[in-house]
């Protein structure tokens, strides 16, 4: 069965589709959807994801979207896919989920907002708020001390004390590199405190070689736009 992948390389839970497909040997179609354009929006991708948001997938009769569905669904249909990226030990599943469900509701509600608020709405025709942007920091600079004190662990170069990813580092981490699209100094500003979540970045970034650049290449390049202005 094809599979085919909608998505758009500057939003981040497109990307870590992506990056887990081609890490893992998944042959698949990908199909940009033009975000500034509002193709998310229209009649026609409503009829894949009726949310109108990207990422979401075809695999045969299949129609599913949330990035995290996905990467579990991909991770259990596929043959060959590593045990690490979703092992099916229930305990460290259970675990990994743990960790899914927090990002939705605070980093995810941190970075993206801040990021989209503070930084990128015009490029969707939208102004800058800088109050909802306010409002997404406060997430922001919750969730980074969490990850640094709780969720990285001593016992391993990844989330949960793992050696190798899981699809919860690559969600995070892809998350995180939203962070991307600000100047160097606030970047720098929210990350530089916390020196474990920034090897944790290098270490996923290096277990996922070249597939994690690769497919970030589009994200550098708007970020370089931006600085530009």
């Amino acid at each position: 069965m094809e599979l085919k992948v909608y998505g758009h390389r500057v939003s981040q839970p497109s990307r870590a589709i992506m990056i887990f497909c081609k890490a893992n040997n998944i042959e698949f179609e990908e199909v940009t959807i033009e975000l500034p354009k509002g193709q998310h929006k229209s009649p026609e991708f409503k009829e894949i994801n009726p949310m109108g948001q990207v990422p979401a997938i075809i695999h045969g009769e299949l129609k599913l979207f949330e990035s995290h569905a996905i990467l579990i669904y991909l991770a259990s249909a596929f043959t060959g896919v590593a045990d690490h990226w979703y092992p099916t030990d229930l305990v460290k599943r259970a675990k990994i989920h743990s960790v899914l469900d927090w990002h939705h509701s605070n980093l995810r509600r941190g970075t993206a907002a801040y990021v989209f608020n503070s930084r990128i709405a015009p490029v969707f025709g939208l102004p800058l708020n800088p109050q909802a942007a306010a409002e997404a920091e406060k997430f922001l600079i919750c969730s980074l001390p969490l990850i640094e004190s709780f969720w990285l662990q001593d016992s391993g170069r990844f989330l949960l004390g793992a050696n190798q990813p899981s699809i919860a580092d690559l969600s995070l981490v892809c998350e995180i590199m939203q962070l991307e699209l600000l100047d160097e100094d606030e970047r720098d500003r929210f990350l530089g405190p916390y020196k474990k979540v920034q090897q944790w970045i290098e270490n996923t970034k290096n277990a996922i070689k070249p597939h994690f650049d690769e497919v970030h290449d589009a994200l550098y390049q708007v970020s370089a736009t931006l600085r530009k202005k």
